[in-house]
């Protein structure tokens, strides 16, 4: 392992990016995304080498675990993060669960930020395992991104993709293109092209519920998304109908920005029918809650309020929330308190159309890395 990395040309040229007159022109910035891939699981492998080559599923074991993250062993059998351990083990003969350490992952994630520091002071944490960064002042974002990549691998003997375009929703999508251990770059030019052919899917900030009704709207890729003018996306999907827009024609204006702090986390679904049945209300409410967990645990996020957010089938919105005298720090306990949270409102006499939840309230003294966040569909 190498710990005295001699500067390369890219370190030298670095320079101050508030200074930078090339972020006004967003089609001379650049931004590079870094994914780790399968971080949690790439440790444990890493770490325990008599391990390689078996399917291993981060997380607790039993009727109400939770896979925080999977190998790409454990994923060719359809496991993935959030999924419940029963079914993953189901899915997944001989499957080995791993307890988490994040004290070993937040070391790790420390590492790679400074290596990402050595080039610019623009970096803005998503996670423990990826990042963007402008490096609008470099004169190679791809050479940038060849060389953090290896030197990940020198430092930590880990793999990471990136992602290079020049905003960062491109860029994001580009990194996960090659995974794992990839390199995707979206320039300038092929930017409309690409986007014309993206699966809807595939689009930052469309998840499935999202995607289900563009299909059903006739929205299958980039080129047809790209045929609905902005006020036609508005109605049918609120205020996300704005950033539709733009993505389809390859535009978000967002900079990167360092340290920003995440003051909630959730996650919501809207009903394909609307629900009036408690039982079913309360699978949807659980799933949910895996959900954010995941979400929970990937951010290291922890906070001592919950908030359900219901929206009834007449369009009417409620919320309630329950805050508890320390942080939630259990997937059982954010499942027991949004359960009572739901059972206190006004479920079995009225239809659900919409059904979410959030952790909030976060310590001053919570130590991660965290960046706001909005409900969505993500």
């Amino acid at each position: 392992m190498i710990t005295n990395y001699a500067k390369s040309p890219l370190q030298l040229e670095r320079k101050n990016p508030y200074l930078c007159t090339s972020h006004t022109d967003m089609q001379t910035r650049k931004i590079i995304h870094i994914d780790m891939d399968a971080f949690y699981a790439s440790i444990e492998l890493r770490d325990h080498p008599e391990w390689r080559g078996r399917p291993i599923a981060v997380g607790h074991q039993g009727p109400r675990g939770v896979v925080a993250t999977a190998s790409y062993e454990a994923r060719r059998y359809g496991v993935h993060s959030a999924m419940p351990s029963t079914r993953a083990a189901r899915l997944c003969p001989g499957l080995l669960f791993v307890p988490s350490r994040m004290d070993v992952y937040k070391d790790v994630s420390r590492q790679i930020q400074a290596i990402f520091h050595d080039y610019t002071d623009l970096v803005e944490p998503l996670s423990l395992d990826e990042a963007f960064l402008d490096v609008s002042h470099l004169p190679s974002a791809t050479l940038l991104a060849r060389e953090i990549k290896q030197r990940i691998f020198e430092q930590t003997a880990l793999t990471a993709s990136a992602g290079i375009s020049i905003n960062k929703m491109l860029a994001k999508i580009a990194s996960d293109y090659r995974k794992p251990d990839g390199l995707f770059v979206i320039p300038p030019k092929a930017i409309d092209a690409f986007i014309a052919a993206l699966p809807i899917e595939k689009f930052f900030g469309i998840g499935k519920v999202t995607a289900l009704k563009m299909h059903e709207l006739g929205i299958q890729n980039g080129a047809d998304l790209r045929l609905w003018d902005e006020p036609e996306l508005v109605k049918h999907f609120g205020k996300a109908g704005h950033n539709y827009y733009e993505y389809a024609r390859g535009i978000d204006t967002r900079e990167v920005t360092p340290d920003r702090k995440r003051k909630s986390l959730g996650a919501e679904t809207t009903f394909a029918e609307d629900i009036g049945d408690k039982q079913q209300l309360a699978n949807e409410l659980h799933a949910v809650c895996m959900d954010v967990w995941r979400r929970m645990d990937k951010h290291n996020f922890r906070g001592k309020t919950v908030t359900l957010k219901l929206k009834y089938n007449d369009f009417k919105q409620i919320t309630r929330s329950k805050t508890l005298p320390c942080i939630i720090d259990e997937p059982e306990q954010l499942q027991q308190i949004s359960r009572e949270l739901l059972d206190g409102a006004e479920t079995g006499t009225r239809k659900i159309r919409l059904l979410g939840v959030s952790v909030g309230n976060v310590p001053e003294t919570a130590d991660a890395m965290q960046l706001q966040i909005d409900f969505g569909d993500m």
